[in-house]
This record gives structure tokens, sequence and C-alpha cells, in this order.
């Protein structure tokens, strides 16, 4: 028997989860004001949790903590780190052509990245779950922290600085990336280049322009580009390759989206 074919539904299903009054209705950043996104931000689960995990990590780190060299090369690193590693993942793991062909996996995969190209500018979807974020941002700095303090024999205070690092480090992501989508524009320069490269990312091509606060990797890789240099718009820029062909053969992101949704996501559903 073959698989159910998921052509021509036009919308796309956002799982939700159980959330403060203020997250029971849809908030879309190119419909909110710089006020309302920061309301939003410091009241979103996510936020709240990074902050609140960061805060465990340091009085972790005040009970034992480093002598001040390595926390410093610990917070140093793992700053430089961050960048990195979130390249990596964006590149070869969000915009990997493999995670929706394992059925474990696909549900993962349109939570943590299809979901937002399918509406980028949908703030609830933005932010990355925690028990997706939280795994990787220990295995991307604590292990760094660890290594520079045990130099000086007090790697637990190294991991646990280098973690904080890496949480509050998010917080900043997450809001640079709100602004990126909002509907504002950004005063500093260098937000507003962020900004100008991301936005071409999410409507006009996805292979390219990765990074959120740095295009340092994407230089480096091979990967920054300017639209005029692509003058054609990709024609996966919001479903990643997943197209209504390709959920024939591994349906299960269609199954939980409600069908493969095409073109504009604030067109959708106008015909």
């Amino acid at each position: 028997m073959s698989a159910p074919s998921f052509r021509g539904i036009g919308k796309v299903k956002i799982a939700q989860s159980p959330r403060p009054a203020f997250w029971r209705r849809s908030h879309h950043l190119d419909k909110m004001t710089f006020r309302e996104l920061v309301i939003a931000y410091v009241q979103y689960p996510a936020i709240i949790g990074y902050v609140l995990l960061s805060l465990i990590a340091i009085g972790l780190f005040a009970w034992k903590p480093a002598p001040v060299v390595p926390t410093l090369l610990a917070v140093g690193v793992a700053s430089l780190v961050y960048p990195l590693v979130w390249y990596m993942l964006h590149r070869w793991v969000l915009h990997s052509q493999w995670m929706f062909k394992v059925p474990f996996l696909a549900s993962t995969w349109k939570r943590i990245h299809y979901d937002h190209h399918q509406d980028p500018n949908h703030l609830e979807v933005l932010f990355g779950a925690l028990h997706t974020t939280v795994p990787t941002i220990a295995l991307a700095t604590a292990p760094v922290g660890y290594a520079i303090g045990s130099y000086w024999d007090a790697g637990f205070g190294g991991a646990c600085i280098a973690f904080a690092t890496g949480l509050l480090t998010t917080c900043f992501y997450e809001f640079v990336h709100c602004i990126q989508h909002l509907a504002y524009k950004p005063k500093s320069k260098w937000i507003a280049e962020m900004k100008k490269r991301h936005m071409a990312h999410h409507f006009h091509d996805e292979n390219g322009n990765y990074g959120i606060t740095t295009f340092f990797w994407d230089k480096a890789f091979g990967t920054f580009y300017d639209r005029s240099e692509r003058p054609e718009k990709s024609p996966t820029v919001f479903n990643l390759g997943y197209t209504p062909e390709v959920a024939d053969k591994w349906p299960w992101v269609a199954r939980l989206s409600g069908g493969v949704a095409t073109g504009h996501p604030r067109k959708r559903g106008e015909d």
C-alpha cells in the first residue's frame, strides 16, 4: 500500500504545549512592536528556563569556584566556540535532508526548524525547546570549561561557568534572532546588517547566511551571500526541501503538520 499524498494542503499545524495565559494566542513578530517583543521575551518559558539554569550554574561555580585565569578563559572560549557550534548545527543538522527520513527524529526536526521556516515570524516556534537546546548547550560548553579548569585542578568550576556562559549567550542569540524577524528597523548598523542577511536566509535562499550574530563562519566556509549574488529565489526556502513529492515517500512530518504547505506563509489560503 502506497503512502498517502499530502499535496495541496495549505495550512500547517504547529504543535502547541501548555503555556501561561500570555502564550495562549499566537504572536507574529512582523506584527509586533519592540516593546511587545520585550514583554513577550521576558515571559517566555524557555528564556526563563535559561536564566534559572544559568543562576544555578553560577551558584555551583560559587560553591566550587575556579581561579580567575581559568574562569576568564572558560568564559572566553565558550563565547568563541558557541558561534561555530551553532553554525555547524544550523547548516548540517537543522538544514539536513536526513532527519525527516527517520520516524523518531521527524517530530524533532519539525519542531526545532521546519516549523520556523514554514512560518518564519511565528514567535512561538522561533525559540528552541529546552529538551533539545539545554543538552546541546551543555555539550558545547561544559567539556571545554572542564578541560580548561582541570589544568588548575578546578574542572567542576570551569564547567559550570562555561555552561552558564552558554546559557546566557543563548538568551542573547534568541533576542537578536527575534529582532531579525521583528517589524522594526534596528538602530545598530551591525544588527541591521545581520537582519538583512538573516531575512535573505528565510525569504530568498536558505542555503547560506546561517549565522545569527556573526557571519564569520559563513565567510570561512563559503556560505555567506548577498541577494544580488543569487538572483533566483530558492524554491525550497520555506520547506527546506521537504516538498510534497518528498512527503509522499517520508510522510511523518506531513502527518504531524497537516500536510505540506507551499508558497509564502502570509499568502497561504488566499486563493
